[in-house]
């Protein structure tokens, strides 16, 4: 809606004074706050309004106002919005009548206002319009409250030190004194209509694409040009048009209008010229993914038995700046398509992700600033599969990753520490099978999880706290396989490598996705503290509600706690059932 920038509001006619006999001498002023037309004390037209040149021409401000525009249309929109600089203006000599109380109020031209919004004209509003308000100050104009806070006492003899955009009721507006300034804007309306100088309007600021990047690969434009210079749309039995390959790129102008393959056209004796302009590359991305549900159609870009079926994208993967420009762009294009029938998709893109962008330095890592870092050197020094981890791993997708050397170190070692595991299986001897075949369900059903809502870094993570457990209590085959087969997505490389080291057959990227056990899900082993005489002397990890007798044999028999028990008497074993064993000696 934004984006669109859809307008409810009205549009008032300013009659204005002594206009010479070739100009018109009604303004259109477009206005969301009718509300506030009692307080226009000036109004202004866009340096580039049809008006403004004409009314000062023979005028001696002339050359004046010219030199003003032209210095202004140098700028950027941007630039002549900004509010933090000071607005530039010129006085063009007329003198306008406010429709509503026919007051005289004087007509400039502004750098704040822009032609491509509304009719190019603006109400000046000071006392309720900051930047209205700025520009009476600098120019030594009136400001005329005519909104009172709710509940305040408004005095007219204290200025106002910056313009007022609160709701209230209306003030300094005669009949319409006292009525509340949103009730206003409807009641000011009907008398403008009722009184022919205004009417309801609606406005967009959507502006109409531009073609302008030029490319030999862009689309064709299917066009032909006959000899009088009208042009003629290519038969349908002709399309696709095929780019030439006789190009030279020399840098000189259109590569495509140096084709003379290309160009020049005979159809039944008659010669035509081919349109040599392309369009833009937002035109094919705007509908690509409807080709990919029909890829090998020789007769149509796409039937519509198949966008049906396979229509729409389950998930949408981009930069922000893509929720307001290639995302809309397709959504446009999806709304066409369906309204001239080839297709019955509504919406293209069932879920928007929009990934965060690299931090370094401080500032957004990118081409343009200097600040990158060449892949190449991560790849040559630690591997492919250690920057997708450290990227992955160093923030959630959405959110900004802020580069760091150390965290590639980090996930470099992580990946090491894997490749261990796989080529030295002797130094990892199985301690307790329970405990990793917990953990490999738990992690399976974790990771599956993250993966599944976009979370990498936590699924990264749960694959650390599996490494770590394999580290202290030893391996089996299927704890292996399973964790390099998580591992896959994230680090392919190694997955494959060492699926192969485990001596399995086929890629580990065709293998089934391993399967958890629910059961396996809820913790059934406990970590035991023992105690010698209510101090801490070890921890063991058991079977979740183990019989008391044999977790205290467990206890007594731990070559630990017999360093604290040897020649001497037990005289009481405590048992917290899944939490201490308290042994009391003498």
């Amino acid at each position: 809606r934004n984006w669109i920038g859809k307008s409810i509001g009205t549009e008032v006619k300013f009659k204005i004074i002594d206009v010479p006999n070739s100009c018109s001498d009604t303004l259109s002023v477009f206005t969301t706050r009718p509300d506030t037309l009692f307080g226009v004390t000036y109004v202004v037209l866009a340096p580039e309004h049809p008006l403004t040149l004409e009314l000062v021409k023979g005028q001696k401000n002339q050359k004046q106002v010219e030199a003003f525009v032209h210095s202004i249309m140098r700028r950027s929109s941007l630039d002549r919005t900004d509010d933090s600089k000071e607005k530039k203006g010129l006085s063009l000599g007329y003198n306008v009548i406010n429709p509503v109380n026919g007051e005289t109020i004087p007509l400039y031209i502004a750098d704040y206002v822009l032609m491509d919004y509304g009719t190019g004209a603006v109400m000046a509003v000071p006392a309720h319009d900051q930047r209205d308000f700025d520009f009476a100050i600098q120019h030594h104009l009136p400001i005329k409250q005519v909104i009172q806070p709710n509940n305040q006492q408004c005095d007219a003899e204290i200025p106002l030190d910056c313009a007022y955009t609160g709701l209230g009721k209306l003030i300094n507006s005669e009949l319409f004194n006292g009525i509340d300034n949103e009730s206003a804007k409807t009641q000011i309306t009907d008398w403008l209509v009722k009184h022919k100088q205004g009417q309801q309007k609606v406005i967009y600021k959507l502006r109409d694409w531009l073609i302008s990047r030029q490319r030999y690969w862009g689309t064709p434009i299917p066009m032909l040009i006959d000899e009088n210079g009208d042009y003629i749309p290519e038969e349908i039995d002709n399309l696709p048009i095929m780019l030439p390959k006789d190009i030279t790129f020399n840098g000189q102008g259109n590569p495509l209008a140096q084709s003379e393959s290309f160009k020049q056209i005979n159809r039944d004796g008659k010669y035509y010229c081919r349109e040599t302009d392309t369009m833009d590359t937002f035109v094919d991305s705007s509908w690509y993914f409807l080709r990919y549900c029909d890829p090998t159609n020789q007769q149509l870009p796409f039937s519509k038995e198949h966008t049906d079926y396979w229509m729409n994208v389950d998930q949408y993967i981009g930069g922000i700046e893509h929720a307001v420009l290639h995302l809309l762009y397709a959504r446009f294009f999806t709304k066409v398509l369906r309204d001239l029938g080839f297709t019955s998709i509504d919406e293209p893109f069932e879920r928007l992700l929009c990934q965060g962008m690299v931090i370094k330095d401080g500032a957004k890592m990118s081409k343009s600033l200097g600040n990158t870092v060449d892949p190449h050197y991560i790849i040559e020094k630690y591997g492919a599969d250690t920057a997708r981890v450290f990227i992955l791993f160093g923030a959630p997708v959405e959110r900004d990753l802020e580069w760091s050397d150390q965290a590639i170190e980090g996930a470099y070692r992580f990946l090491k520490r894997i490749y261990r595991l796989v080529s030295e299986p002797s130094v990892f001897p199985l301690k307790n099978e329970t405990i990793v075949e917990q953990f490999r369900h738990k992690t399976i059903h974790s990771v599956t999880q993250d993966i599944n809502r976009f979370s990498y870094n936590t699924a990264i993570s749960r694959l650390m706290e599996f490494v770590n457990t394999l580290y202290q209590y030893g391996i089996t085959q299927i704890a292996l396989e399973s964790l390099l087969q998580l591992l896959a997505p994230f680090a392919p490389f190694l997955a494959e490598e060492g699926w192969h080291l485990l001596g399995k057959k086929g890629s580990v990227h065709q293998s089934q996705w391993p399967s958890f056990n629910p059961d396996q899900l809820e913790d059934n082993v406990v970590t035991i503290v023992v105690q010698v005489n209510g101090k801490l002397r070890h921890k063991m990890t058991v079977k979740k509600n183990i019989d008391q007798k044999e977790l205290e044999m467990l206890a007594l028999n731990s070559k630990r706690i017999q360093d604290f028990t040897i020649n001497r008497e037990i005289k009481k074993i405590i048992v917290v059932s899944n939490k201490l064993v308290n042994i009391v000696v003498s």
